[in-house]
């Protein structure tokens, strides 16, 4: 029978978890990814792993939303330090794609490219998923807070318009990497220009 754990090693456990969870997501991708695996890079008993997760896909899922939910925060970071009264098209348009450029960079993308998130959100309760894009709204919420020039539109449309783009970029070699980021930055400013008149 597993252990109990305190608050701390808890911490360390669910963090060493996530971290094992992106790296064998990045090295197999869903179907070849282990609970033996992710216990043995997390060095911990695989009994102790049911403690935390249900499954390995509550593990990736978590694990991609702690990636996901980092990035958003630095973008609001850096929206609250930018946002001024001048602020305009292309500062928004500037900032959203500051954040869909660490978002490529993060290897999100190519943890999702062949699937795998299909894959994961099959097996995760429709709740979790509601949960998640629940929490999205909250931050597109935050971001009418700080940009009076949005505040009285229905954000919905725009929100699933920036989400098309974001799995858009799952798609880069068939879209034409050549110009894959001026296509990505021309479709923001788009929207940003349908969003702020």
């Amino acid at each position: 029978m597993p252990r109990a754990y305190n608050d701390k090693e808890r911490e360390i456990i669910v963090n060493d978890l996530r971290k094992a969870a992106l790296d064998c997501l990045k090295q197999y991708g869903v179907r070849k990814t282990t609970v033996d695996e992710l216990v043995k890079r997390a060095n911990i008993p695989k009994g102790t792993f049911y403690l935390f997760y249900q499954s390995k896909e509550m593990l990736l899922y978590d694990a991609i939303n702690v990636l996901h939910d980092d990035i958003q925060s630095q973008l609001m970071a850096e929206l609250e330090k930018t946002v001024t009264d001048e602020f305009g098209v292309d500062d928004l348009t500037d900032i959203i794609y500051y954040y869909f450029k660490i978002t490529d960079e993060s290897n999100i993308i190519s943890i999702l490219e062949h699937g795998d998130l299909e894959l994961i959100l099959r097996k995760i309760p429709v709740k979790e998923v509601t949960k998640h894009f629940e929490k999205d709204k909250i931050s597109l919420d935050k971001l009418v807070e700080l940009i009076p020039a949005i505040r009285n539109k229905d954000l919905s449309v725009y929100e699933c318009a920036l989400r098309s783009i974001f799995l858009s970029m799952l798609h880069k070699r068939e879209v034409g990497e050549e110009h894959f980021d001026e296509c990505i930055r021309l479709l923001i400013r788009g929207i940003v220009i349908q969003i702020m008149n």
